[in-house]
């Protein structure tokens, strides 16, 4: 594909068919992204792969503990107490913290993003039940045969996960090219102990997010493509 072709083909796909991504054509993505420029070339991130049996695993493991979670959300304060005290499986174990409050400034943006993907998949804003089933998708990688969870290092301040950004772009960009979907999933880093189960992860890296990657399936979620910002929006005004 042409560049530019590829940077406007690339969207969030949240459904997925079945079907196995081909090794060599896995191997090729990873070659572009790792192409990608970091900070005195030091590439400070790292990916683990997961497929097949693992990512039947972690399909598992990570729904059951997003439904724990989503229960004691609506618990009551005892038992969300007893819950930290005795460190309930569906306590976030991440190393980062992916939810926060947004800036009043970016929280509209947010807000139009949410509600249109809501609206395309025809889920009112009070339906609390469908919003919670769409969120638990995340946790199945909205059944994509392949997830890459990235990993940064810890001692880099800001620069690590800059870093990591950009390798982030260049992999979702090859992997248009090679006419997979995919999207980028924040919500990956709320639990890191299942994936040390299956992955030898040094210490000193911190898992950052997930990348559900494989074939686009023909769903209504993924007309959804919420319109980006104006370049001029992005550009500061001068102090003259």
């Amino acid at each position: 594909m042409e560049f530019q072709e590829v940077i406007k083909a690339r969207h969030s796909t949240r459904a997925f068919l079945p079907k196995p991504v081909p090794p060599e054509v896995l191997d090729r993505v990873l070659q572009h992204a790792a192409l990608s420029p970091s900070w005195s070339n030091t590439h400070p991130y790292r990916i683990a792969i997961a497929e097949g049996e693992v990512i039947e695993d972690l399909r598992k493991s990570l729904s059951t503990r997003y439904q724990r979670a989503s229960k004691l959300q609506r618990a009551t304060l005892p038992s969300q107490l007893k819950a930290w005290i005795t460190r309930d499986p569906g306590l976030p174990d991440g190393d980062f913290k992916p939810m926060l409050k947004y800036p009043d400034d970016l929280q509209k943006r947010r807000f139009e993003c949410g509600m249109g993907l809501y609206e395309t998949l025809g889920i009112d804003r009070k339906d609390f039940v469908g919003r919670d089933r769409q969120m638990a998708e995340n946790f199945r990688f909205f059944g994509a045969p392949v997830a890459i969870f990235v990993f940064v290092h810890g001692e880099t301040g800001p620069y690590g996960p800059l870093d990591a950004g950009i390798f982030l772009q260049s992999l979702m960009l090859a992997a248009t090219n090679e006419g997979l979907g995919n999207c980028a999933q924040g919500a990956l880093g709320l639990y890191r102990s299942p994936l040390d189960k299956h992955f030898k992860i040094p210490s000193q890296y911190k898992l950052l997010c997930g990348v559900a990657l494989g074939y686009e399936a023909e769903h209504v979620v993924n007309t959804f493509q919420p319109e980006k910002i104006k370049h001029q929006e992005l550009t500061l005004p001068t102090t003259k």
